[in-house]
């Protein structure tokens, strides 16, 4: 029988710091995905998901027993990812902008032929493509409605789950989800059609 999440919570209160290892096990995954979607970056997500949990460890004593575990930390990665995407839109807009050259030297890198064995040039291509459109669609989300699209679709969350973690109102939190649902269906539709 699994030990809930406030049972390993209670534990960790008492004195058991080892036992934050099975919350972390435990919802690791479902935080990388939220945050990802929302960064987009691989190095970024990880760094965000420790800082996440970091914190969660060193606030577990607010962390009231009979709320939800999973919803709680994912209010804390939510907010931690929106205020590191903020700084960085800070940065990026302050800095100045220039190219860097693929390959200054102007060499071209040496290509080595290897046997074909997974899908052909085509099926590259398009799942290339279909995955950059996919990606620019998402980009153009707002964070919130990211989330909640991720949470909803991809996590399975309730609309109760993604309001408290994005603490909203279920009816803005629903707004959120039909937004994004909307945005991606209007950015993608046109590729779709294109692919039948």
């Amino acid at each position: 029988m699994e030990v809930t999440d406030a049972a390993v919570v209670a534990q960790v209160l008492a004195g058991d710091g080892d036992a934050f290892r099975v919350l972390v096990d435990r919802h690791s995954r479902s935080i990388f995905r939220v945050v990802y979607r929302m960064t987009g970056n691989q190095q970024d997500t990880e760094e965000l998901v420790q800082e996440t949990f970091l914190r969660a460890y060193k606030s577990l004593e607010r962390f009231e027993l009979r709320a939800n575990f999973s919803t709680w930390l994912y209010r804390i990665a939510v907010n931690r990812t929106l205020d590191f995407l903020n700084a960085r839109k800070t940065h990026m807009q302050t800095k100045d902008t220039y190219q860097i050259a693929d390959n200054p030297d102007g060499e071209e890198g040496k290509q080595v032929q290897l046997p074909a064995t997974g899908p052909g040039p085509e099926r590259l291509l398009l799942s290339a493509e279909m995955k950059r459109k996919i990606a620019g669609a998402m980009g153009m989300l707002s964070p919130s409605e990211r989330v909640a699209f991720t949470m909803r679709h991809m996590e399975g969350r309730s609309i109760e789950e993604i309001s408290k973690a994005l603490d909203l109102r279920a009816s803005a939190a629903k707004n959120s989800v039909f937004r994004a649902v909307q945005k991606l269906r209007q950015q993608l539709e046109p590729f779709v059609g294109a692919v039948k």
